[in-house]
């Protein structure tokens, strides 16, 4: 069924999940405009990448509703399959193939799934491999890049399938220092082009400069939802007080 609310591309009403007794998240509801860029915050166990991942159906929920691009997931079979194609994900561990270059790696799902011919599906591979800086790197083989490359071809395969709604999870944590920059400018890049995002992050630099809004969670519930200038200046709940503090200081 078509919701009216046409300018959200995400809509969750109170969600409720659990892992046998643990209540993982509770009561959670979360709007977001096209276009917005949501950062996720909170201490480790709080549910946010088990939120996440809800919206693209890695993990199922017991309560709630939850809708992408208006369509409310679990309605219609074939309705919640296009939704969720139209979300990409990018993890902390890259998920990428071992055994597959660069480019088949970006070019599989479009010629399996989409039915992409091969060389439109390169192309547009490429296009992708340039955006995030490492269209040089098209023919090698994960093995064979840094982690901050392989993490912006795991964000090129995402794009290839012109996502509405991007998804990171801990996008930056598996890496070093260094190579983090590299990842978060990409990032950087994606949310000025439009894209839509959610993001869960420890990187308050990047939740300063690119969120508009930011949503910290505790024990499975946002307990905390502002934008970054009063978020950081000036947090209402004392569980984000602690945070900040551990985290900035």
């Amino acid at each position: 069924m078509q919701d009216t609310s046409q300018d959200l591309a995400v809509e969750i009403t109170a969600l409720h999940k659990w892992y046998g007794a643990f209540h993982v998240l509770q009561e959670i509801s979360l709007s977001v405009q096209r276009g917005a860029r949501i950062v996720i915050c909170g201490p480790s166990g709080s549910g946010k990448s088990t939120l996440i991942r809800c919206l693209n159906g890695l993990e199922t929920y017991q309560r709630g509703t939850v809708r992408l691009d208006g369509i409310r997931l679990g309605d219609d079979a074939r309705q919640t399959t296009l939704a969720r194609r139209r979300t990409g994900m990018v993890f902390q561990s890259f998920n990428l193939f071992p055994h597959l270059t660069v480019l088949a790696n970006c070019t599989l799902a479009l010629r399996r799934v989409a039915g992409m011919a091969r060389h439109e599906a390169e192309s547009l591979a490429y296009h992708h491999l340039d955006k995030v800086r490492i269209p040089d790197q098209a023919r090698k083989y994960p093995a064979q890049l840094s982690g901050g490359q392989q993490q912006r071809v795991a964000i090129a395969r995402a794009l290839c399938l012109n996502p509405h709604l991007m998804l990171f999870d801990e996008p930056t944590s598996a890496l070093d220092p260094e190579m983090i920059k590299e990842v978060l400018e990409v990032m950087t890049g994606l949310a000025q082009d439009g894209m839509t995002m959610i993001c869960v992050t420890h990187e308050m630099g990047f939740a300063r400069e690119v969120a508009d809004e930011v949503v910290f969670m505790d024990q499975g519930r946002i307990v905390e939802q502002a934008a970054p200038s009063t978020f950081f200046a000036t947090p209402s709940h004392p569980r984000a007080r602690t945070f900040l503090n551990t985290l900035l200081h």
